[in-house]
């Protein structure tokens, strides 16, 4: 069952999707050099489709992705929602929902490469020279890094020509005296 995209008067699929933050001892974040679509060619979060048929929830869908595609087994308590990001009319495709994740437990080395693609740890510094999608660029990886720790919600209106408008709705950033910033 697809929402309603007002602009174009049709029908677009709704997609969930939860995506995994994790990071190594020195703080580098791992990212997925994809295979598939969506986001083909392109380093981003591991992750998947939350399994709405049977029912699944945002935390049991980071779960099992993380055993799936990291072969790590997680308890609900070693994750942290960190976000909330919902795409309306992403690549005149469909509407996304995804819950972002951070991952607690540090992994000491990147994960065998997957159906999915490679698996590489990256310094934050060094993102802005990867190729990653546009919305993650521009706006997901800054609204992560700022709430990391915290939580925020947004929401991106993606328009046909390519424009996107964006609006946080939510916004808890961390106590910047974690012991993660000391």
């Amino acid at each position: 069952m697809g929402a309603m995209d007002a602009d174009s008067g049709r029908n677009l699929p709704y997609r969930v999707a939860t995506l995994l933050y994790c990071f190594d001892p020195a703080d580098r974040v791992l990212l997925l050099e994809r295979l598939q679509e969506p986001n083909r060619g392109l380093w981003s979060p591991p992750g998947g489709k939350l399994q709405m048929d049977y029912g699944e929830s945002p935390f049991a869908c980071a779960i099992r992705e993380a055993k799936e595609e990291l072969a790590i087994e997680l308890m609900p308590s070693q994750l942290h929602l960190t976000g909330i990001v919902s795409e309306r009319a992403y690549q005149d495709e469909s509407h996304w929902l995804m819950f972002l994740f951070e991952i607690n437990p540090r992994l000491p080395v990147a994960p065998p490469a997957h159906r999915e693609g490679q698996f590489q740890f990256h310094e934050k510094g060094l993102l802005e020279t990867l190729a990653i999608p546009k919305t993650d660029r521009d706006q997901i990886w800054p609204l992560f890094w700022q709430h990391r720790g915290g939580f925020f919600s947004a929401h991106c209106q993606c328009r046909s020509n390519g424009d996107q408008e964006w609006f946080l709705e939510s916004s808890l950033p961390a106590d910047h005296t974690s012991a993660r910033e000391k």
